[in-house]
């Protein structure tokens, strides 16, 4: 490897976001699906030195200290089962994710923001059972009227989603770049031979 790919490598920010390494539980599975439970190349590498987690897979990439060259982690597994929560935290992204990306109201995946179903001013709370995705023109049609007020519906009934219903959504949406190395350990969607 040259020198100046090595010095490009550790100093670029943006080639730092190349080479992540996916993150497996200790059953084989993502720690999560969406997004997807990645790590800086830097960080997989500090765990592999803390017998923290196994390589799986590796880049074609070395890096090197005085002492050794290590091939940059693809994939990685945990040694330790972390156990995932069962509560799902109400955040944006996980409410765009249980809607799907898609507005409630009217179906499109552009300009999204959320929704109070029943509005604040009239007693509506920060809740998954009243708050949805919508994008920006829905949102201020609907405004801090009620769906009756405003002749809106809901494509579906807002809950509060389970863990595992989340983890399945995410498998749905896929990140923009998967590496081939992670292929045999995300199971987008398949269906296994029997």
């Amino acid at each position: 490897m040259d020198g100046d790919f090595r010095s490009d490598f550790v100093r670029d920010p943006v080639a730092l976001r190349q080479f992540p390494a996916l993150v497996l539980n200790a059953d084989y599975r993502p720690l999560s699906y969406y997004p997807l439970s990645l790590w800086p190349w830097q960080d997989a590498v500090k765990a592999v030195f803390l017998d923290r987690v196994d390589i799986l897979a590796e880049y074609e990439q070395v890096v090197r200290s005085q002492r050794m060259e290590i091939r940059v982690p693809s994939v990685v597994v945990l040694r330790e089962y972390v156990k995932p929560r069962k509560r799902v935290a109400f955040t944006r992204f996980n409410l765009f994710l249980r809607d799907e990306f898609s507005c409630q109201y009217c179906g499109s995946r552009n300009d999204l923001t959320f929704d109070h179903v029943l509005p604040r001013k009239l007693g509506g709370v920060t809740s998954w059972e009243n708050v949805v995705a919508a994008c920006a023109p829905c949102n201020l049609r609907k405004g801090s009227k009620t769906l009756r007020e405003s002749g809106m519906k809901l494509r579906t009934r807002p809950i509060r989603p389970e863990s595992e219903q989340l983890r399945n959504l995410g498998r749905r949406f896929p990140p923009n770049h998967l590496h081939d190395s992670w292929l045999d350990y995300l199971y987008w969607d398949t269906e296994l031979e029997a």
